[in-house]
């Protein structure tokens, strides 16, 4: 036997595996880090509103409604991915750029309008997550309500951004619990499966109202502001990044990073979206029940169908993402209202560094959770704030696509060019040649 004959039978056979599983894990970990506003974004849409709305949609028509999450999903990961890239191209938010491009008729009805809306949504939240926790804890909904609100509010107030983030980007876990709420019940995942590709759809007024409702839900204009102010803090907050008009070296790693960070995270939303509406289908709808006002009654609902322990999944999901919209919530109208007025914005400075900004946030979490005392009614509350959504959506939209379209404002980083049977999508295979072609030295050839 030769020298190195005897060396490899001397190496342990578990080596090379473990290895690998240490470069498998440190792999993941650089995933992981890599993921950040989109993801957060992404989770934050599955807030009060939209577990009540798929809740609602799964009870009503089953599993009629799942292939919305496949729709939707192209749609709303294109338009977010193009606000993150003005965040990170502008160095500023949304606000900020429409207060600079465009005329202040068009700013003030948009801040006007999303901050309304945020606060129905914020007002709903907070009362959900104390509503479905009592259901737990033998103690008062309100006064669960309330704690939860000041611990939110107190959260927002004091822990900087760096810190922030990942205690937000932790929670985006607690989603998981409605996927786990599936395997306790039974699924006939062949039918599932063809609901899900074949899209049915019925011309009536409940089909297209609930069909209006999750799209609704799914796009709203507060994850436009809150995902490009992200960027910008991302900016901020990371040594050596700077805005990408002043670093235009930085926009290939940036660019994929955005784009990988948010089509990660909207699929995360859809995801999850999905496996609600088949809770809800194959638990409601199945038992005849095809009315919910809200997320505690869906909870509760499940207990004696689903059992005790899905129904603790289900309030952690309700809680864990409710403590993660909050903030959102409140924290995208500030950002707006700050940028356009020209306000100091951003969760690096402290409360006296930036005090418009930190009182736009105590308002707007105050003001919601106010509401829970007035005994509005939640289910009403939230079709004003689906009104105000749905006003702003469609025109902002527009107003986003041409900011990013724009050479005035984005420079050589205008988005590429739209393809017309998209309806507005950009295509796919464009931001990879602008990555090649950037890198090669030719950014004229596709802006």
């Amino acid at each position: 036997m030769t020298t190195s004959a005897a060396n490899r039978e001397a190496i342990p056979p578990s080596l090379p595996s473990s290895s690998s599983g240490r470069a498998e894990r440190v792999s993941d970990n650089r995933f992981f880090a890599k993921l950040g506003p989109g993801l957060i974004t992404g989770a934050s849409d599955d807030d009060r509103s939209g577990i009540a709305t798929y809740s609602q949609v799964g009870a009503q028509f089953g599993n009629g409604l799942l292939w919305t999450m496949l729709v939707s999903y192209p749609l709303m990961a294109a338009i977010q991915e193009i606000c993150a890239r003005v965040g990170r191209v502008m160095g500023c938010g949304l606000g900020a750029n429409l207060r600079k491009n465009y005329p202040r008729p068009v700013l003030y009805f948009v801040l006007v309008a999303m901050s309304a809306a945020n606060v129905f949504n914020l007002s709903a939240d907070i009362g959900a997550m104390g509503a479905s926790l009592a259901l737990m804890v033998p103690v008062s909904a309100m006064v669960l309500t309330v704690t939860l609100g000041i611990i939110s509010l107190i959260a927002v107030l004091f822990i900087p951004y760096s810190v922030y983030a990942k205690y937000l980007k932790w929670l985006t876990f607690s989603l998981f619990s409605h996927v786990g709420v599936v395997f306790f019940v039974h699924v006939p995942w062949s039918v599932v499966l063809h609901a899900t590709l074949i899209p049915r759809v019925a011309l009536n007024k409940e089909f297209l109202m609930a069909l209006i409702a999750v799209l609704g839900t799914t796009i709203s204009p507060y994850l436009f502001f809150w995902q490009a102010s992200q960027e910008v803090e991302e900016v901020r907050a990371n040594r050596g990044e700077k805005a990408l008009e002043r670093a235009p070296s930085q926009a290939v790693e940036q660019f994929g990073r955005v784009r990988m960070d948010t089509y990660v995270g909207m699929a995360f939303s859809n995801a999850v979206a999905f496996f609600i509406i088949l809770t809800a289908a194959s638990t409601l709808h199945l038992h005849g029940i095809t009315e919910v006002a809200t997320c505690a009654q869906a909870a509760a609902a499940l207990n004696p169908i689903a059992g005790r322990f899905a129904v603790v999944l289900f309030v952690y999901g309700i809680v864990g993402t409710g403590l993660l919209a909050v903030p959102v919530l409140a924290l995208s109208a500030a950002y707006a209202i700050g940028e356009g007025c020209r306000w100091r914005v951003s969760l690096e400075h402290r409360p006296q560094q930036a005090i418009g900004f930190y009182s736009a946030i105590g308002i707007a979490v105050s003001t919601g959770l106010l509401l829970n005392f007035l005994h509005i009614d939640p289910v009403k509350a939230l079709y004003w704030a689906a009104i105000l959504n749905g006003l702003v959506a469609a025109p902002l939209m527009s107003v986003i696509m041409m900011m990013a379209s724009s050479r005035r404002v984005m420079g050589k980083f205008v988005i590429p060019r739209i393809s017309d049977g998209l309806g507005g999508v950009p295509r796919p295979s464009c931001s990879v040649y602008a990555s090649e072609s950037f890198s090669a030295g030719r950014l004229d050839q596709w802006t």
